[in-house]
């Protein structure tokens, strides 16, 4: 009799469940077995609680379930709730916050993000939150991912502050970033990081102007960019544009921008932190999605020749 209950049991136990479809269960901390069983059997996942109680504590298993969401599939037997919620197999939501964004675009898109809640009081400081991908719970609030990312931020810094070579140019951790925010906005290609941060840090030297566009992006439209397909400014930059009145425009005025503008990924930081040493004071675009670099003014007014004929044969 006692080996057929057992039996009838286990054939319970092992058998897919009752739930229809997948659903997404929360298992908050604190919760003993009894209110996990409770929970499970809430949402359809088991329908014998009891079972489940008596089959966590005869495995051992019912001090080390973890905490978190879980995702059960339709129709996922008690043993197997039982075993991802021993392994900690939780349910993994993420967003991914893109480089290059600037703090307000972040803050959209945290937004925006679903199960997430609050509002962020303030604009999070240019620079001080790091573009990466970051795993969150329902529940979790928008300012609690933003404090995430300005840590994440810190202890990058940090970490390639103490990575930095030896002979790697001395800027400080403030114009590191700035520095870094204009290499983001100025190349997608990986290869050209570290080559454009050297240019950049070549002109710093010598007090000659930094002339890059994307300052000028950044001082028209303050960092609230929506980039619909169009580029960030709905059009082209305009040759009056490098003569609007702000510090950010690198066109009127030397040296760095006051501050970052927008905020880098890592790649970025790496490269500023540890710039290609070369001769390099000028790029443009080659057409081809990359720049061609000069050491001469000479040498850049012809790539800059090629560079408009390019754009004149593709009709921009």
């Amino acid at each position: 009799m006692t080996s057929g209950l057992f039996a009838m049991g286990y054939r319970d136990y092992v058998k897919p469940g009752p739930l229809k479809e997948t659903a997404v269960v929360a298992i908050n901390k604190g919760q003993g077995v009894s209110s996990i069983a409770d929970a499970l059997t809430e949402n359809k996942v088991i329908a014998q609680p009891l079972l489940f109680k008596f089959a966590a504590r005869v495995s051992g298993k019912h001090t080390g379930l973890h905490a978190g969401e879980y995702e059960f599939a339709a129709g996922i037997s008690m043993r197997e709730a039982l075993d991802k919620m021993a392994r900690g197999d939780v349910f993994q939501r993420r967003f991914t916050v893109p480089e290059g964004l600037t703090s307000w675009q972040i803050v959209q898109l945290l937004g925006k993000t679903p199960e997430l809640e609050g509002e962020i009081a303030d604009i999070p400081a240019e620079g001080t939150l790091l573009p990466e991908t970051y795993s969150y719970m329902r529940g979790d609030t928008r300012q609690q991912k933003i404090a995430a990312m300005q840590d994440a931020m810190k202890k990058t810094i940090a970490e390639l502050l103490r990575q930095r070579p030896p002979n790697a140019p001395l800027i400080s951790e403030g114009e590191a970033v700035i520095l870094a925010s204009i290499v983001e906005k100025e190349t997608a290609i990986a290869s050209e990081r570290r080559r454009i941060a050297g240019v950049f840090i070549n002109r710093l030297k010598q007090g000659m102007k930094l002339q890059t566009d994307p300052t000028v992006i950044y001082a028209i439209t303050g960092g609230k960019i929506e980039d619909k397909g169009q580029g960030p400014l709905g059009r082209r930059l305009l040759s009056a544009d490098l003569q609007f009145e702000s510090p950010y425009n690198t066109y009127k005025y030397p040296g760095l921008p006051p501050g970052p503008i927008a905020n880098p990924g890592r790649a970025s930081l790496e490269a500023v932190f540890n710039p290609e040493q070369h001769d390099f004071l000028y790029f443009v675009a080659d057409g081809s999605g990359g720049h061609i670099f000069a050491a001469t003014l000479e040498e850049h007014n012809a790539n800059v020749a090629k560079w408009r004929e390019i754009r004149k044969q593709q009709g921009n």
